[in-house]
């Protein structure tokens, strides 16, 4: 895989594979593969400080979403993190949003870092920061986007999930921006360390841990995501179709959920 168009016919197949497949692991996907499409259309502007290396970063850091969805459909085992994930998208009762966020809880808390390493070699990898950031804004915008418009894919989230806020969960205070700086403070770590391996095992550990929070919250919580979760009635080719229409957030962030 070249390019970032080998990545977009990629996620095309994954999308089209989860959909026939009924795996809830299409609305990760297909969120992912609007990111990629944004990445593609900022590096035909110019957006990015070396836009050639953004490209690289894009396909690296997909790369590591693929080897994991690949191991995992062909009976290995994948990443701890991306283990989880792969194995809510079969389980019913996790919401649209949990999904999405068991997600970006792997591939950016994880493989975020991976990809920015890989990607600068052994040149600096300070040189890369701005066009780290740049790619967790872009990601950052869209899922503001469905946040803000999920209600036209989960009817009863708009209206319940206020209710949900009162209770300290991980659910509820993910946040991209977090999960951001903490990628790159691994990045740093990895990038110095003479024991590679050790540090990504003992960082995956954690963000599983982080992914089960995400996954299994706290009995009050789950019983307000059972109601919602009742409400998104539609199949897993519905929701998809839904997700991928949802427009990104424009003139500033959606409010924190």
């Amino acid at each position: 895989m070249q390019t970032i168009d080998d990545v977009l016919h990629k996620l095309d197949e994954i999308i089209a594979h989860c959909v026939q497949q009924d795996s809830r692991a299409a609305y990760f996907a297909v969120l992912y593969r609007r990111v990629t499409q944004r990445v593609k259309d900022g590096i035909a502007r110019g957006e990015f400080e070396d836009n050639a290396r953004m490209e690289k970063l894009d396909v690296l850091f997909a790369g590591r979403y693929f080897e994991a969805y690949d191991q995992y459909a062909s009976g290995g085992q994948p990443t701890q993190c991306w283990l989880l994930a792969f194995q809510a998208a079969g389980e019913s009762q996790p919401i649209i949003l949990q999904h999405l966020l068991l997600g970006i809880n792997a591939h950016i808390n994880l493989d975020l870092g991976l990809a920015a390493v890989e990607t600068v070699g052994t040149q600096p990898l300070e040189s890369l920061k701005n066009d780290f950031y740049a790619i967790n804004r872009i990601l950052a915008e869209l899922v503001d986007g469905v946040k803000g418009n999920l209600g036209a894919v989960s009817p009863a989230f708009g209206w319940l999930m206020p209710l949900a806020r009162r209770y300290d969960e991980k659910l509820l205070s993910f946040s991209i921006d977090i999960a951001r700086d903490g990628a790159w403070k691994f990045a740093q770590r990895l990038y110095a360390s003479p024991d590679r391996q050790q540090l990504i095992a003992e960082r995956d550990e954690r963000i599983a841990l982080l992914g089960g929070a995400l996954a299994h919250p706290g009995k009050w919580l789950a019983f307000l995501l059972r109601l919602i979760r009742l409400a998104e009635w539609r199949s897993v080719a519905a929701n998809t179709r839904l997700l991928a229409a949802v427009p990104a957030a424009s003139g500033g962030r959606a409010p924190s959920l």
